[in-house]
């Protein structure tokens, strides 16, 4: 039965049917198709004995993964605020009323323990290691086949934001090709966007919970904006 599952779940147009399928579970509740998207994944790891490197966890998390990590993430922080700033002018403010942390030392841990457990391994795993990686092999694993992958899985990701607006879901949409763009030149270490996501959104997090814009972000505002 095992095998069963793992052959099936593997065939190459699987992948298409379910990013196809998955949104329409957000009618009943938005995590939904995350959950399924999930499930899917947790199915084949489990019929495939635990090959963790069919998702892209071929190599250990080491010191050189963190320091590349971190130096990624400052670069990812520059790019979104930079962008974000320029959708925001056209889009207005994404909605980030879901997320209740400002002055709120309770619920700002409790999202930090969120964002490192669900959001960020649950998140990469799927959307990168699962969607990203498989389409990519589903449209001939070629240079050309992950490029169109990066941007479908990237508008994908963003769409799956919708809650936070049109503002949100374009900003998110275009920093997720930088970060599909890492992820192809380090396809075999997924332990690299996970770090980069998870500090990524750390930072967010933080300046949400101080109430204000963090420093980038209102330099870019002087230079873009005045």
């Amino acid at each position: 039965m095992k095998t069963k599952i793992y052959h099936t779940l593997t065939r190459s147009y699987v992948v298409v049917l379910v990013m196809l399928f998955a949104p329409l579970l957000n009618y009943f509740d938005r995590n939904f198709s995350f959950f399924f998207g999930l499930s899917i994944v947790a199915l084949i790891l489990w019929s495939s004995n635990y090959n963790w490197s069919l998702f892209g966890f071929t190599k250990k998390l080491t010191k050189k993964t963190i320091f590349k990590s971190v130096l990624l993430t400052l670069v990812l922080i520059l790019f979104d605020n930079c962008v974000g700033i320029i959708v925001q002018n056209y889009f207005g403010e994404p909605d980030l009323s879901s997320i209740d942390v400002e002055g709120n030392t309770l619920n700002y841990i409790i999202f930090l323990v969120i964002i490192w457990t669900i959001v960020v391994f649950g998140e990469e795993f799927l959307f990168r290691g699962y969607y990203f990686k498989w389409l990519a092999k589903f449209l001939g694993n070629t240079k050309k086949a992950w490029f169109f992958a990066g941007i479908i899985a990237s508008i994908y990701f963003g769409i799956s934001h919708y809650y936070q607006g049109i503002s949100g879901m374009i900003t998110i949409s275009i920093i997720s090709m930088l970060s599909a763009f890492i992820f192809y030149k380090n396809r075999n270490n997924l332990w690299i966007l996970i770090l980069i996501h998870g500090l990524h959104d750390t930072w967010g997090l933080t300046f949400l919970y101080l109430g204000r814009s963090s420093p980038i972000k209102q330099l870019f505002e002087q230079l873009l904006l005045n």
